[in-house]
């Protein structure tokens, strides 16, 4: 049975996906009523969210603390996976050098401060984790490895965490109310005092002491891409949920707050180029094409573009889409032969694939759609003369396994295509989320174009601005968003507990 929209609430949160979650759960935590107000029905909730692997970057010093957040780990995982460490410094590092050390430095602190915490915190909550032994860690002799500082996710992907986290809401007595998209915010010289929301087809005033915006950034917005992230962004497939048009942004700009960050800047992947225009829950992110370091990449022209080995995948699988979506045509095929298929990961199996395969290198040219197939014959041929074959592959860390001469290179697992069967897939631009938002301070307080807070306003996730910039560390996202939204929703619950 639907749940009736309440007239008012103490603290509102605006989305439904893992900020706002956690936001609501610390909100309630002060002891004060909650409503989440989720644009989508009830099948289509959970925003971004539902649609990521469910991966989160947090600090771990060593197995121990990987214990205490996966306590369901047993002796014979642990002998055999090497974990090594993800510590803060490294954190740091990935933060500035991704970022080209643009990232807000006291909200990157927080972020990597708070991350372990805050994952045990989800925890103690209900939230299930495991280590990501299928996608970020291969195993060589009888051992797991996992590299890239990316190791936990939650049980059950991205649909598993929203699920958890919706069933742990409702334990706590938080009101969710689904098909109720928050159109603007209610305000004076005083600050925020409620929203008006749409649900069931009227327009209604919500009132609260405190509300907290986690309705993710503007990417399904095909107007507000081409403004900001510029022309050619309306062709742009879109990974996610077809709610997240910017709202909450928009609500908060509307009542004065300052936009901050990398506006035309995005988290852009490699997705398939015959992929929905906006996510489908049925395949998830398994459009995605993420194997990309081990083959090599070729646009319509018949040419590398990239050097797809640049560094590690969650280093670099950000940034890609972007690239790819500059090319002629907006779209490049990634070539692996019979060497790297075995490989690929479970996203290149699916049914729903743009995939062609050949056994010589001249008929998979000749099948490339809207492909110069001559020139792409011949550019594959000089990266297979160029590889530094006496240099050892090895796909746990950057071999150096090169190319000379190349006019892009290729700086690690330089594999030669040469070996029948080979398999090319079509992909195109999926943007994950927009890197431009609204600013907030430590407290996760929304300031005003004059950089005070406008009382009781606060915002997490997707929609704040000023963490990422150009690129971004595979697993930041939900990490940011769930240390953010935990502290929106305790400033907004301890405000909401002082007021009358």
């Amino acid at each position: 049975m639907a749940t009736a929209l309440p007239k008012s609430a103490d603290v509102v949160v605006v989305g439904g996906g893992n900020a706002a979650f956690c936001a609501a759960l610390a909100a309630a935590e002060q002891g004060v009523s909650v409503l989440v107000l989720e644009r989508g029905p009830e099948d289509e909730s959970g925003g971004n969210s539902r649609f990521t692997a469910g991966a989160f970057r947090c600090v771990y010093d060593g197995v121990d603390d990987l214990r205490n957040l996966m306590p369901d780990l047993t002796d014979e995982e642990v002998s055999k996976s090497d974990f090594g460490t993800y510590t803060e410094e490294k954190f740091f590092d990935d933060m500035g050098r991704i970022t080209e050390y643009r990232t807000d430095p006291d909200l990157c602190e927080i972020l990597i401060k708070k991350s372990k915490e805050t994952m045990l915190w989800m925890r103690d909550k209900g939230v299930r984790f495991m280590p990501i032994w299928g996608r970020q860690a291969y195993k060589i002799n009888g051992m797991f490895k996992f590299w890239g500082g990316l190791t936990v996710e939650s049980v059950g992907g991205g649909p598993g965490l929203v699920d958890a986290l919706t069933k742990i809401a409702t334990k706590n007595n938080i009101t969710i109310v689904y098909g109720a998209r928050a159109i603007s915010l209610v305000a004076d010289d005083d600050g925020v005092k409620g929203v008006k929301v749409k649900h069931n087809g009227k327009t209604v005033e919500v009132g609260a002491k405190c509300v907290v915006l986690g309705s993710g950034g503007f990417q399904a917005d095909a107007e507000m891409r081409t403004r900001y992230l510029g022309p050619g962004w309306e062709m742009a497939k879109v990974r996610g949920t077809r709610f997240n048009t910017g709202d909450g942004i928009k609500m908060a700009l509307a009542i004065g707050a300052q936009p901050t960050g990398n506006w035309s800047g995005g988290h852009a992947v490699a997705w398939d180029r015959n992929a929905p225009e906006t996510g489908d829950l049925t395949v998830g992110d398994n459009f995605q094409k993420h194997s990309y370091p081990w083959g090599i990449m070729i646009n319509a022209n018949g040419e590398r573009f990239l050097d797809e080995g640049s560094d590690f995948r969650n280093y670099t699988y950000a940034k890609n889409g972007r690239i790819i979506l500059s090319q002629p045509k907006q779209f490049a095929y990634q070539v692996f032969d019979n060497k790297i298929i075995p490989m690929l990961r479970d996203e290149y199996r699916i049914k729903r694939v743009t995939k062609i395969r050949a056994n010589t290198l001249e008929e998979l040219c000749e099948k490339m759609e809207d492909v110069d197939s001559k020139k792409a014959l011949a550019t594959i041929k000089e990266y297979n003369k160029a590889v530094m074959t006496d240099v050892p592959f090895d796909p746990n860390v950057k071999d150096g396994r090169g190319t000379k001469g190349l006019a892009i290179p290729k700086s690690n697992w330089a594999n030669t295509v040469d070996e029948a069967p080979f398999e090319a897939y079509a992909v195109t631009c999926g943007l994950t989320f927009t890197f431009g938002g609204l600013k907030i301070d430590t407290s996760a307080r929304v300031q005003d174009s004059d950089g005070a807070a406008i009382p009781g306003l606060f915002a997490a996730g997707e929609l704040v601005g000023g963490i990422f910039w150009f690129n971004y560390p595979g697993g930041t996202g939900l990490m940011n968003g769930a240390v953010f939204g935990k502290i929106a929703g305790t400033s907004a619950g301890e405000r909401a507990k002082q007021l009358p």
